[in-house]
């Protein structure tokens, strides 16, 4: 997986998978665009990485602020050969019945809105150079559900919707657009998860979680990122319009078969 002489940019890519990412791409050749909101994570991780990064603060529910980012990037480096459009945010742990009306807008509003934007944006620079590779940040939650995330669960299917569509779309075009959908994975977002649905005690809820998938653990970003790097590179040739699942087997087996299950 070599990218010597690609232009990466990367959503979210600050922190967690996209910080890993990020690092990814540059230490297998390209430069990389780094977007996120938290502008000082950004900026110390592009400083860290050095001329081979440029950071650009955005808010990719704002057309706007995404169509800054892709200008820097072609500004900077003349095009953008990888797209990992990845921000996101988990929103609120709530039944349905309960579940605040604002928080439902927000989290659709950056993952299903800002994953739009991000597409609509990036991919005519992709079509003006007849090439390049988009992966989109599902989610198991947009494979299955999971109580207490409606907005967090329909954010991620609506995300798999519209990397098919893209995909059919711009596969004639030399681009091709592919989702991830990670488990579990040992992020900020996952630790929040946690202490909202026990605040005293979230390890355990790593714990409970962990004894349900089939590798016993957690994912790393690291081992996300692997991934997320196969699909953007040329060995990834032949595949697009697909999901692919990251979770340590957990949507593969039912949990009482992982608990009670050979040791």
């Amino acid at each position: 997986m070599d990218f010597t002489g690609k232009v990466a940019v990367v959503t979210g890519g600050a922190n967690g998978i996209g910080r890993a990412v990020s690092l990814g791409f540059v230490e297998r050749g390209a430069k990389v665009v780094i977007v996120d909101r938290d502008a000082a994570a950004g900026e110390a991780l592009a400083a860290e990485i050095g001329k081979a990064a440029i950071f650009r603060a955005a808010d990719v529910t704002r057309a706007a602020d995404v169509a800054a980012y892709v200008k820097a990037a072609v500004d900077s480096f003349g095009a953008i050969d990888c797209f990992h459009n990845n921000a996101g945010i988990e929103g609120r742990v709530a039944p349905t019945a309960e579940y605040d009306e604002a928080v439902f807008d927000a989290v659709m509003g950056v993952n299903v809105k800002g994953v739009f934007l991000g597409l609509r944006h990036v991919l005519p620079v992709m079509i003006g150079q007849g090439r390049g590779a988009v992966v989109n940040t599902a989610s198991i939650a947009g494979l299955v559900g999971t109580a207490g995330m409606p907005a967090y669960v329909a954010s991620k299917h609506a995300v798999i919707g519209l990397t098919k569509v893209a995909a059919g779309e711009v596969g004639k075009l030399g681009i091709r657009v592919n989702a991830i959908c990670p488990g579990p994975i040992s992020t900020r977002m996952v630790q929040d998860i946690a202490r909202q649905v026990s605040p005293n005690n979230p390890e355990s809820v790593e714990e409970t979680y962990a004894s349900g998938i089939p590798l016993r653990r957690y994912g790393t970003a690291e081992e996300v990122a692997n991934l997320v790097l196969f699909l953007c590179s040329d060995l990834a040739s032949n595949i697009t319009g697909a999901q692919y699942v990251v979770d340590g087997g957990r949507t593969a087996a039912p949990a009482g078969v992982a608990q009670a299950g050979m040791r």
